[in-house]
């Protein structure tokens, strides 16, 4: 890790579903679960990595002459890239004329996302709007969040964390200090299947939400709907009441899945696993509002 920066992928720019008012999303890279249904493949990886849009190739060859190891070569009407050769120097990517080829995350400092934030300043004053840092994984950078926040702060900001959860708490006790709202991803109560579906264990998870209400934090649960992963009533309803228990915990939003990221793993070069799954329907949706209003819960659909 660069001293004092932290690595992005995106900045998104009036956002209205991830906090109060009109925000900017600051995305960072890197994230140790491995949701199956992950929407931002391009977040897991913490480092910079190359991505290929095939639909934009025009099948020149440009880049593969440039292509210092070789990691390139033109089959047919496009290349196929041997990603295990490639380090990443970037020159494909200059000489890329229909931009096909991109790196995928890059270093900032906090200036230079606050100069990126500042542009819009107007109106998070009239909307009490700011940042929402999301991922990949917040705490997975602790101390450029942390920092990146106190700055936000000291602008007249408000702060928002996106955050899945799974960090030692010294690292989330530093970040949501200066957290006027944490958005907290919950996926499943079952041990046996968090660990299946999201690749670690949840009791870190739990006991950091835990940790946060008992703060006194204001925080707002989210919730996947996944079907056949983690969409059934029972599950759901355990998922509810954990919430329900949570001190001065009010709100779930409901995240109904969708396929809008699918192309983003060709682009990396990775298979996208839940081809067969539909998103949710509304009568699902206003199913499981219903289990959890029956919890005393508020619930949002942030589709």
């Amino acid at each position: 890790m660069i001293s004092n920066q932290g690595l992005i992928f995106d900045i998104q720019r009036y956002s209205v579903h991830d906090g109060p008012g009109i925000r900017t999303l600051v995305f960072l890279k890197g994230c140790p679960l491995r949701c199956l249904w992950c929407s931002n493949p391009e977040s897991q990886k913490a480092s910079p990595e190359l991505g290929f849009r095939r639909t934009l190739c025009i099948g020149c060859g440009v880049c593969v002459d440039v292509c210092s190891p070789r990691a390139i070569q033109l089959k047919d009407t496009s290349i196929e890239i041997d990603r295990s050769q490639c380090n990443l120097c970037g020159e494909c990517v200059k000489v890329c004329s229909p931009e096909a080829l991109s790196v995928v995350g890059r270093w900032v400092t906090v200036e230079q996302v606050l100069a990126e934030i500042e542009r819009d300043l107007i109106f998070y004053e009239v909307s009490q709007g700011g940042i929402t840092v999301s991922g990949g994984e917040p705490l997975a950078q602790p101390h450029f969040v942390e920092a990146l926040l106190k700055a936000g702060k000291a602008r007249g900001m408000t702060t928002v964390v996106e955050t899945a959860g799974y960090a030692p708490w010294s690292s989330m006790e530093r970040v949501i200090r200066y957290a006027d709202l944490v958005l907290y991803d919950l996926k499943h109560m079952d041990p046996v299947a968090h660990r299946q579906l999201i690749g670690v264990s949840n009791r870190p998870i739990l006991e950091n939400a835990r940790r946060i209400a008992n703060l006194g934090v204001p925080l707002t649960v989210r919730c996947p709907v996944v079907p056949g992963f983690n969409d059934e009533p029972h599950d759901m309803d355990r998922l509810f009441r954990f919430v329900a228990n949570l001190p001065g915990v009010k709100q779930v939003d409901l995240l109904p899945y969708h396929r809008l990221g699918e192309s983003k793993y060709a682009m990396l070069g990775h298979d996208y696993t839940l081809k067969e799954v539909r998103p949710p329907t509304r009568q699902d949706l206003e199913r499981l509002t219903r289990v959890a209003n029956g919890r005393g819960l508020r619930v949002s659909i942030v589709a």
